[in-house]
């Protein structure tokens, strides 16, 4: 077995979507790159691999052809108003911003068409909002679901660092657990750090942190492309902003084990500024997995508008924190109720339209390009992945009368009496909004609006019913967890990626992208985010980076 070297132009630190997306525009460049990853090659694309492949573009062709008339002008009037920049290192973040808009509405897709990527034809509306129009949420849909969900968006750039590979140009180093950033003369010019045990452990999976032996490398210039902290509970804990309320005492975690933020603090400590730690994004319609893969795992139900919504005790969430309108002010409302769960309450004619499952894993049809598995979802009864949680998942209660599905309820949260009587005049107080076509219920009336979309009339949002005619059932309540997922602060960069000192100014041969990099510039989504910009900032910024470092070598 031959010596891999340990000089190269570049060291890219972190093989998931950035830092496959940097690689692969090094190795466009006839650039000589080593990419060192603490994981088993099982888990290259990290947590992109898992995604559910939503991809944030405007103005594209799938929204014309649903109706959608979007602008540039649109989206960025929602970006800065969901984001509320308002510190003074947010003066990189919200140019990132500008970039990242200007790349969404104009060359992003035809980029990624280029290499093969395909998007369903019916752009989802996540982040609804609820609010003004200067206010929190997305106007219009923009959530475009790849064909081949997160291993559809990964293909094309694992397939060029594998050409890089076969050509000599890339050297993949998995086990290698970077643990220093090499600075000499105020320069960055390379890595140390511990060779780990081989690991035979699955996709996602918890590997061993055994140290073998240590390595050096040494380089032009070093990418951090190592992601966040989602999967270390203690220390997103420690960063949780008193805005959304108590920390939560359990979590279950929506990326695995292996993003835990330790290359942030290597990074600071070469002289890296970090900002906007206490921003974060994290789900409230966890459900724990019946088939897990890393420890807490869970999974988000991405949600249609009609379920119910109830704290642990049974009141109903306030107005617009309807399923899928605001991530973070519902995680906040929750918080504050002193309660770290909360519910839906719905029918089986909802869960049949409206639950969909994140994750590539949960959508086989989409993930596999499975043309007759997909033809399911326009047909009677709920995708084979939600009907598998609802027969064996530990969140979910079953019933066929209220008194049968509050019993359930309360068997499942024994340290919290739920008030009976006050769930079930939320329930008829909904319905009896149903006897006309008009409604003072603000849901019901979200509900209506929603089916004027074509795409939710057609697979998203059930037609409006009560929630007891028989005819819906049977009622299903869902225990909703606190999901841990993503960072949204990071290294601060510039627009070329560089990571920025204490005084601001670039330090020599560093560079970030990615999750690590608040996705641009230390946080371009400022304190929220408009969905499927996750995946689309480590595109962006990976591509930023990569082309970044090919102009300055």
């Amino acid at each position: 077995m031959s010596t891999p070297p340990s000089t190269a132009d570049v060291i890219v630190v972190g093989a998931g979507l950035a830092g496959l997306v940097a690689t692969a525009e090094l190795v466009k460049a006839g650039k000589r790159v080593l990419l060192v990853d603490q994981e088993p090659a099982a888990s290259l694309g990290g947590q992109a691999w898992w995604s559910f492949g939503g991809l944030f573009l405007i103005d594209s062709p799938e929204q014309r052809r649903m109706g959608v008339r979007d602008s540039l002008q649109l989206a960025t009037q929602d970006w800065f108003a969901s984001a509320g920049f308002d510190r003074e290192e947010d003066a990189w973040p919200k140019r990132w911003a500008e970039a990242y808009l200007n790349f969404a509405a104009g060359e992003k897709r035809a980029w990624l068409h280029e290499k093969g990527v395909r998007f369903f034809p019916v752009v989802g509306w996540a982040e609804r909002g609820g609010y003004t129009a200067l206010e929190h949420g997305n106007s219009v849909p923009r959530f475009h679901i790849t064909w081949g969900t997160g291993p559809g968006v990964l293909a094309p750039f694992i397939a060029e660092v594998r050409d890089g590979v076969a050509a000599g140009l890339v050297t993949m180093l998995h086990r290698h657990r970077v643990d220093e950033l090499i600075v000499e003369n105020g320069a960055v010019t390379g890595v140390r750090g511990s060779r780990l045990t081989p690991s035979n452990a699955v996709r996602g999976a918890a590997s061993s942190r055994e140290a073998i032996g240590d390595f050096e490398l040494w380089a032009s210039a070093v990418i951090v492309t190592s992601g966040g902290i989602g999967g270390n509970h203690d220390l997103v804990r420690k960063r949780w902003p008193a805005r959304l309320g108590t920390p939560p005492k359990t979590m279950l975690s929506g990326v695995p084990a292996h993003v835990d933020g330790r290359m942030l603090g290597i990074a600071e400590e070469a002289g890296a500024t970090l900002i906007n730690g206490d921003r974060m994004w994290h789900y409230t319609e966890g459900i724990t997995n019946w088939d897990p893969v890393w420890a807490a795992h869970g999974i988000r139900i991405l949600p249609g508008p009609s379920s119910l919504w109830l704290d642990a005790t049974g009141k109903r969430l306030p107005v617009p924190l309807f399923p899928g309108f605001d991530t973070l002010g519902t995680l906040e409302h929750i918080q504050k109720t002193g309660y770290d769960y909360s519910w839906f309450v719905l029918t089986q004619k909802i869960i049949e339209k409206e639950f969909a499952l994140s994750g590539s894993e949960q959508n086989p049809d989409l993930t596999d390009k499975d043309l007759k598995l997909l033809a399911k979802r326009v047909t009677p009864g709920a995708p084979g992945a939600v009907e598998a949680f609802k027969r064996h998942g530990v969140d979910f209660v079953v019933a066929d009368t209220l008194p049968e599905l509050l019993t359930g309820m309360q068997r499942l949260s024994p340290e919290v009496t739920i008030d009976a009587a006050r769930v079930e005049a939320e329930i008829r107080g909904r319905d009896r909004g149903l006897d006309n076509d008009f409604s003072k219920d603000a849901q019901i009336n979200a509900i209506r609006q929603a089916r004027h979309y074509r795409g939710d009339k057609l697979i998203r949002v059930a037609s409006p019913h009560k929630l007891l005619d028989p005819k819906a059932g049977p009622l299903i309540a869902v225990k909703l967890h606190i999901l841990t997922r993503k960072s949204l602060g990071g290294i601060q960069t510039d627009l070329s990626a560089r990571a920025l000192g204490a005084d601001g100014t670039p330090i020599p041969g560093l560079y970030a992208a990615g999750e690590a990099s608040g996705f641009g510039g230390g946080g371009v989504h400022g304190y929220r985010s408009l969905e499927g910009t996750f995946l689309g900032g480590c595109l962006f910024s990976g591509r930023t980076a990569g082309r970044a470092v090919v102009a300055a070598l």
